[in-house]
């Protein structure tokens, strides 16, 4: 199985490029910085910058809405190639093809700014209580899904 989970900030905005042909297809070239949980040999380096290549509409999608900073959730799998550069060097390459990608903060987090659109909330906020446990206010009970 190939399968792979990354969450990590865009290390720049992504590079979008469109195929030739009668279907041009959008491809989106971007590089995650992946934290490491943990250090060691006492490196600088705590993430590793990890590529990935997203192609139609999740290509589409990151041209719309991916910028340097952002946290990213992305799933896919590895896939490796070769070509020959110009000097005439094989260059191996790997990069993570992404199948899904998803925002893994809102975007006030991201920014780091306050005032930016947040869903209205009608609901009143659960209180906590002294033992752990929340009281559910009145008029939630309904919608809860073990009633």
């Amino acid at each position: 199985m190939n399968r792979v989970i990354l969450m990590g900030r865009l290390t720049r905005d992504p590079e979008i490029r469109y195929s030739q042909g009668e279907n041009a297809t959008a491809i989106a070239r971007y590089t995650l910085a992946v934290d490491r949980r943990f250090n060691r040999n006492g490196d600088d380096n705590n993430a590793d910058f990890i590529g990935c290549v997203a192609f139609g509409r999740q290509a589409e999608f990151a041209e719309r809405y991916l910028r340097k900073g952002l946290k990213m959730l992305v799933t896919g799998r590895i896939q490796t190639g070769s070509y020959t550069n110009k000097d005439g060097v094989r260059v191996y390459t790997t990069d993570v093809v992404v199948e899904d990608q998803e925002f893994a903060e809102s975007k006030n987090a991201s920014s780091g700014q306050e005032g930016g659109y947040s869903a209205p909330n009608n609901r009143p906020e659960p209180s906590s209580v002294g033992d752990g446990f929340m009281n559910i206010p009145d008029g939630i009970d309904e919608e809860l899904p073990f009633n």
